[in-house]
């Protein structure tokens, strides 16, 4: 796959350069014009949509990362009582709801019923727990989406349930690389690039693959696209190791700009964060 990361030039879109102003001095580069030539791209992924600024995993936040021009938006994708997908985090409605209870454990009629956004303001009450149906209809063509399947060993089929949904959209094919599915557990990726072979998948690793080795990595590769790890864990070695596999890399999740740049600097491929606007533009370091 082609990483994502060509050297701008030329651009006279005036938000780039208010954009470059901006990041410089939140970096503490006050009085420092970053020139346009020295701007590079990094792959931006809105995770579980502009989360910053709206209600995670809500229609709301995915439309505002569209607005934000992210290039992907990342969506949590779960299966409700009665067989339904939904878009949601946790294990449970608990957090991100006025509800109670596993999402497993109830329907997707319960779940509907729920308040998913004045959790995080006032203006967003009445903000609904959307379906992965909606999702897809909503944003086909708008912008990429990175779907992760989140704790699939809890729901059993949920791996064809998606590559249905998808199929029947004709979302199944490589599409420019807009979709994208990942997850932690790494035997759901194995079963779902089975079923969707044309699409990229990932696989996702907290802190305890500190330590990952080239054959690990490579044994991924067999099936994965991209190795998307914890940002606390990232190296140059990691990135070079990742690359030499064959794969991409998108850490998340960058909270700041000074994360943000930091990750810029180990040359990953991509960036899941909840702030969008961290991510647009960064200068190239002079060797």
């Amino acid at each position: 796959m082609k990483r994502m990361i060509p050297i701008l030039a030329g651009i006279s879109i005036a938000m780039t350069s208010f954009t470059g102003s901006a990041l410089a001095a939140e970096h503490g580069e006050v009085g420092k014009e970053i020139s346009k030539q020295e701007q590079q791209k990094m792959v931006n992924v809105a995770h579980r949509g502009a989360s910053g600024h709206a209600p995670e995993n809500t229609m709301a936040a995915f439309q505002k990362g569209f607005e934000m021009k992210a290039d992907y938006v990342e969506i949590d994708v779960q299966m409700t009582k009665d067989g339904e997908l939904v878009v949601i985090h946790d294990t449970t409605v608990d957090r991100t709801t006025n509800g109670t209870g596993y999402v497993g454990d109830l329907t997707l009629e319960e779940i509907r019923q729920l308040d998913a956004g004045s959790w995080f303001s006032e203006s967003y009450a009445g903000e609904k727990v959307p379906t992965f149906e909606e999702v897809l209809d909503a944003f086909r063509g708008k912008v990429g989406i990175l779907i992760e399947l989140k704790a699939p060993e809890l729901y059993p089929g949920i791996e064809k349930k998606i590559a249905e949904a998808l199929k029947e959209r004709n979302m199944h094919q490589s599409n420019n690389e807009k979709i994208i599915i990942q997850s932690f557990n790494h035997e759901s990726m194995e079963k779902s690039k089975e079923l969707l072979p044309n699409l990229p998948h990932g696989v996702l690793a907290g802190t305890s693959w500190k330590n990952v080795t080239e054959e690990q990595l490579s044994e991924f590769a067999m099936y994965a696209d991209y190795f998307n790890p914890n940002m606390n864990i990232v190296t140059d070695e990691l990135v070079s190791d990742v690359h030499e596999a064959g794969m991409e890399i998108y850490p998340y999740t960058s909270r700041s700009q000074e994360q943000a740049f930091h990750l810029f600097d180990l040359n990953v491929d991509g960036i899941i964060t909840d702030y969008t606007e961290h991510v647009y533009y960064h200068p190239v370091k002079n060797n």
